[in-house]
Protein backbone atom coordinates (compact mmCIF):
# COMPACT_ATOMS: atom_id res chain seq x y z
CA UNK A 1 0.00 0.00 0.00
CA UNK A 2 1.21 3.26 -0.60
CA UNK A 3 1.19 6.17 1.30
CA UNK A 4 -1.01 9.00 0.23
CA UNK A 5 0.55 12.50 -0.75
CA UNK A 6 -0.76 15.58 0.39
CA UNK A 7 -2.00 16.53 -2.99
CA UNK A 8 -4.18 13.29 -3.17
CA UNK A 9 -6.07 14.28 -0.08
CA UNK A 10 -7.26 17.85 -1.39
CA UNK A 11 -10.51 17.88 -3.30
CA UNK A 12 -10.61 19.11 -6.55
CA UNK A 13 -12.10 22.41 -5.31
CA UNK A 14 -9.20 22.48 -3.09
CA UNK A 15 -6.95 22.02 -6.00
CA UNK A 16 -8.24 24.54 -8.20
CA UNK A 17 -8.34 26.99 -5.33
CA UNK A 18 -4.37 26.26 -5.04
CA UNK A 19 -3.84 26.57 -9.07
CA UNK A 20 -5.62 30.10 -8.14
CA UNK A 21 -2.87 31.07 -5.82
CA UNK A 22 0.25 30.35 -7.95
CA UNK A 23 0.22 26.56 -7.29
CA UNK A 24 2.23 24.79 -10.44
CA UNK A 25 1.70 21.24 -8.60
CA UNK A 26 -2.25 21.36 -7.65
CA UNK A 27 -2.45 21.55 -11.89
CA UNK A 28 -0.34 18.46 -12.35
CA UNK A 29 -2.54 16.94 -9.45
CA UNK A 30 -5.79 18.31 -11.28
CA UNK A 31 -4.21 16.52 -14.45
CA UNK A 32 -3.36 13.44 -13.02
CA UNK A 33 -6.39 12.96 -11.43
CA UNK A 34 -8.52 13.27 -14.69
CA UNK A 35 -6.70 13.33 -17.82
CA UNK A 36 -7.18 9.07 -18.17
CA UNK A 37 -10.69 9.94 -17.83
CA UNK A 38 -11.29 12.63 -19.94
CA UNK A 39 -9.23 9.82 -22.89
CA UNK A 40 -11.63 6.88 -22.08
CA UNK A 41 -14.46 9.52 -22.25
CA UNK A 42 -13.13 11.14 -25.99
CA UNK A 43 -12.16 7.77 -26.82
CA UNK A 44 -15.84 6.27 -26.54
CA UNK A 45 -17.44 8.82 -27.68
CA UNK A 46 -16.06 8.84 -30.91
CA UNK A 47 -12.62 10.30 -30.99
CA UNK A 48 -10.16 8.55 -33.91
CA UNK A 49 -7.50 7.07 -31.47
CA UNK A 50 -4.62 8.96 -33.04
CA UNK A 51 -6.42 12.55 -32.30
CA UNK A 52 -6.97 11.35 -28.14
CA UNK A 53 -4.16 12.82 -26.84
CA UNK A 54 -4.54 16.15 -28.47
CA UNK A 55 -8.39 16.47 -27.58
CA UNK A 56 -7.20 15.82 -23.92
CA UNK A 57 -4.42 18.71 -23.76
CA UNK A 58 -6.77 21.14 -25.45
CA UNK A 59 -9.76 20.45 -23.22
CA UNK A 60 -7.10 20.75 -19.73
CA UNK A 61 -5.60 23.63 -21.58
CA UNK A 62 -9.27 25.00 -22.12
CA UNK A 63 -10.25 23.98 -18.38
CA UNK A 64 -7.22 25.96 -16.53
CA UNK A 65 -7.97 28.85 -19.05
CA UNK A 66 -11.29 29.02 -17.78
CA UNK A 67 -10.87 28.30 -14.21
CA UNK A 68 -13.25 30.78 -13.63
CA UNK A 69 -16.42 28.99 -15.01
CA UNK A 70 -16.16 26.81 -12.93
CA UNK A 71 -18.85 27.17 -10.00
CA UNK A 72 -18.53 24.03 -8.58
CA UNK A 73 -21.84 23.17 -9.46
CA UNK A 74 -20.85 19.82 -11.47
CA UNK A 75 -17.71 17.67 -10.13
CA UNK A 76 -14.71 19.07 -11.71
CA UNK A 77 -14.57 15.63 -13.91
CA UNK A 78 -17.56 16.39 -15.20
CA UNK A 79 -17.22 19.97 -16.19
CA UNK A 80 -13.65 18.64 -18.16
CA UNK A 81 -16.21 16.11 -19.68
CA UNK A 82 -18.76 18.88 -20.83
CA UNK A 83 -15.18 20.74 -22.53
CA UNK A 84 -14.09 17.75 -23.85
CA UNK A 85 -17.37 17.10 -25.64
CA UNK A 86 -18.03 20.42 -27.04
CA UNK A 87 -14.55 20.31 -28.28
CA UNK A 88 -15.78 16.84 -30.17
CA UNK A 89 -18.44 18.23 -31.45
CA UNK A 90 -16.36 20.74 -32.82
CA UNK A 91 -13.79 18.84 -34.47
CA UNK A 92 -16.49 16.71 -35.93
CA UNK A 93 -18.45 19.68 -37.75
CA UNK A 94 -15.01 21.00 -38.87
CA UNK A 95 -14.51 17.69 -41.31
CA UNK A 96 -17.83 17.42 -41.52
CA UNK A 97 -17.96 13.45 -40.58
CA UNK A 98 -15.73 12.61 -42.89
CA UNK A 99 -12.71 10.15 -41.48
CA UNK A 100 -9.53 9.99 -42.46
CA UNK A 101 -7.82 6.45 -42.72
CA UNK A 102 -3.78 5.66 -43.34
CA UNK A 103 -3.25 3.58 -46.21
CA UNK A 104 0.03 2.95 -45.14
CA UNK A 105 1.15 -0.70 -44.45
CA UNK A 106 1.45 -2.25 -40.94
CA UNK A 107 2.47 -5.18 -39.16
CA UNK A 108 0.09 -7.08 -37.92
CA UNK A 109 1.82 -8.26 -34.36
CA UNK A 110 0.95 -12.05 -33.57
CA UNK A 111 -1.87 -12.68 -30.77
CA UNK A 112 -2.10 -15.65 -29.01
CA UNK A 113 -6.14 -15.96 -29.80
CA UNK A 114 -6.78 -14.69 -33.06
CA UNK A 115 -10.53 -15.46 -33.01
CA UNK A 116 -10.65 -14.19 -29.51
CA UNK A 117 -9.14 -11.20 -30.76
CA UNK A 118 -11.37 -10.66 -33.79
CA UNK A 119 -14.53 -11.07 -31.68
CA UNK A 120 -13.02 -8.47 -29.34
CA UNK A 121 -12.73 -6.28 -32.07
CA UNK A 122 -16.05 -6.63 -33.74
CA UNK A 123 -17.45 -6.30 -30.72
CA UNK A 124 -15.79 -3.09 -29.76
CA UNK A 125 -16.35 -1.54 -33.49
CA UNK A 126 -20.35 -2.46 -33.19
CA UNK A 127 -20.18 -0.81 -29.88
CA UNK A 128 -18.47 2.62 -30.84
CA UNK A 129 -20.71 2.60 -34.02
CA UNK A 130 -23.64 2.37 -31.43
CA UNK A 131 -22.32 5.17 -29.88
CA UNK A 132 -22.19 7.44 -32.78
CA UNK A 133 -25.76 6.61 -33.90
CA UNK A 134 -26.87 7.92 -30.46
CA UNK A 135 -28.30 11.16 -29.94
CA UNK A 136 -25.58 13.53 -28.43
CA UNK A 137 -27.39 13.69 -25.25
CA UNK A 138 -28.22 10.04 -24.87
CA UNK A 139 -24.71 9.26 -25.77
CA UNK A 140 -23.27 11.86 -22.77
CA UNK A 141 -25.43 10.48 -20.30
CA UNK A 142 -24.60 6.80 -21.23
CA UNK A 143 -20.86 7.45 -21.22
CA UNK A 144 -21.02 9.91 -17.73
CA UNK A 145 -22.82 6.37 -16.09
CA UNK A 146 -21.39 3.62 -17.35
CA UNK A 147 -17.70 5.14 -17.87
CA UNK A 148 -17.57 7.24 -14.99
CA UNK A 149 -20.12 5.94 -12.75
CA UNK A 150 -21.52 9.47 -12.34
CA UNK A 151 -25.12 10.08 -10.06
CA UNK A 152 -27.88 11.58 -12.10
CA UNK A 153 -27.38 14.58 -10.45
CA UNK A 154 -24.07 14.95 -11.69
CA UNK A 155 -25.17 14.22 -14.70
CA UNK A 156 -27.72 16.71 -15.05
CA UNK A 157 -25.36 19.30 -13.30
CA UNK A 158 -22.35 18.34 -16.25
CA UNK A 159 -24.98 18.55 -18.88
CA UNK A 160 -27.44 21.47 -18.51
CA UNK A 161 -31.09 19.16 -17.44
CA UNK A 162 -32.55 17.42 -15.00
CA UNK A 163 -31.51 14.23 -13.38
CA UNK A 164 -35.11 12.62 -14.57
CA UNK A 165 -34.51 13.77 -17.89
CA UNK A 166 -30.87 12.02 -17.46
CA UNK A 167 -32.86 8.82 -16.14
CA UNK A 168 -34.82 8.69 -19.52
CA UNK A 169 -31.69 9.33 -21.44
CA UNK A 170 -29.95 6.74 -19.98
CA UNK A 171 -32.62 3.76 -20.34
CA UNK A 172 -32.96 4.84 -24.10
CA UNK A 173 -29.39 5.03 -24.81
CA UNK A 174 -29.61 1.07 -22.81
CA UNK A 175 -32.36 0.18 -25.05
CA UNK A 176 -30.84 1.52 -28.68
CA UNK A 177 -27.53 0.27 -27.60
CA UNK A 178 -28.61 -3.19 -26.82
CA UNK A 179 -30.67 -3.38 -30.32
CA UNK A 180 -27.62 -1.84 -32.33
CA UNK A 181 -25.25 -4.24 -31.15
CA UNK A 182 -27.08 -7.37 -31.19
Amino acid sequence: MRATTEAEAKSDADLVAAYRGGDESAATELVRRHGVALGRFLYSAGAAPADVDDLVQETLFRAFRRLDGWRGEASFRSWTFTIAGNLLKDAYRRRKGRTMLSIEDRDIPMHADPHAELAASEAEERLRDGLARLPRLQREVFLLRVQEGSDYETIAAALGTTPGAARVHYHHAVKRLKELVS
